[in-house]
Order: structure tokens, then C-alpha cells, then sequence
């Protein structure tokens, strides 16, 4: 594959791939940061020479590049709180799921980065539990009590900014 092959690409790409990171963080200029990064990962690869050029491919490295973003703000965050008193696994969770978009994008941001993570790997990515599990480099059993333990922190945080009437 050529440069002009990827410069081709980054113009069909560029708004899939911002929308993609944009739609997962919130922020701009986090999405703008990670999509510099993707499309930087994929001129290196390009120079390796073995880069398969396509939107899903480049897909691909933007979910990576934001599990290394939510990585990298979870050690901050831990950095800068005391972590809370450990949750019980809820056994079955019936809270019936009808989200304000903004609400539950606010709530995203106020729950904290690991929680965040999981949550967007799991149900914004559509991920089976095992592929959370594969991407974060934990056990099955624990990407499962870490994703009970976010949609509870979520749950909490949701409800607090209102949104049980809905």
C-alpha cells in the first residue's frame, strides 16, 4: 500500500473514525487527539508494509488507541481519589434500560475511567464479555464482576442525576 492509498483513506475515514472516537469519550479534543493517533499508527503501519488500508481496520486501532486513553485517565483518576468501599455483585439487575442520551453521557463522565472503559467496550462496542476480558488483559471472571460493578456504579450515578423517571 501506498501513501496516496492512505491519504485516500484518511479522507473517506477521517469523519467515520472521529465520530467513532467522539461518540465514546464526549470530548473533542480527546477524539481529535486519539484520531491524530490512529491515523499516525496507521502511516506506521504503512511503512511496516503489511497494513490492510480499509475504515475497519482503522476502526480497529481507533478502539485501541481509546482503551490506551481510558487506561491512561484511570491511573490519573487513581491517582487523585481514594478508591471507594468494593460493591456487591448484584445477582440479576432488574433497572429496565431507557436512557437520555445526554444524561447518560454525562453519567459516563462522572463514573470513573475503568468503569467508563468497561462499559463502552461491553455496550457501545457491542464486545462479548471474554473479547472485554481479551482487550483489558484480565480474566473472564473478573472483566465480568468489573462490568457488574460499573453498570452498578452507573445505575447509582444515573439515578442520582434523575434519571429513574424515564
Amino acid at each position: 500500500m501506498s501513501y496516496e492509498q492512505l491519504l485516500a483513506l484518511y479522507d473517506e475515514a477521517l469523519p467515520t473514525v472521529f465520530g467513532y472516537l467522539l461518540s465514546r469519550c464526549g470530548s473533542v479534543s480527546a477524539a481529535e487527539d486519539l484520531t491524530s493517533e490512529t491515523f499516525l499508527a496507521a502511516v506506521v503501519a504503512v511503512r511496516v508494509g503489511n497494513a490492510p488500508l480499509s475504515v475497519p481496520w482503522l476502526i480497529g486501532i481507533a478502539r485501541h488507541k481509546l482503551v490506551d486513553h481510558w487506561r491512561s485517565k484511570a491511573r490519573e483518576d487513581a491517582g487523585l481519589s481514594v478508591v471507594g468501599s468494593q460493591q456487591t455483585v448484584d445477582e440479576e439487575d432488574p433497572w429496565d434500560v431507557r436512557l437520555d442520551a445526554l444524561r447518560a453521557q454525562q453519567t459516563l463522565d462522572a463514573i470513573s475511567a475503568t468503569h467508563r472503559l468497561v462499559l463502552i467496550l461491553r455496550y457501545l462496542d457491542d464486545l462479548s464479555v471474554p473479547a472485554v476480558a481479551a482487550q483489558l488483559g484480565r480474566t473472564r471472571q473478573a472483566t465480568e464482576v468489573l462490568v457488574s460493578r460499573a453498570r452498578a456504579a452507573f445505575r447509582r450515578e444515573y439515578e442520582l442525576r434523575g434519571g429513574e423517571d424515564g
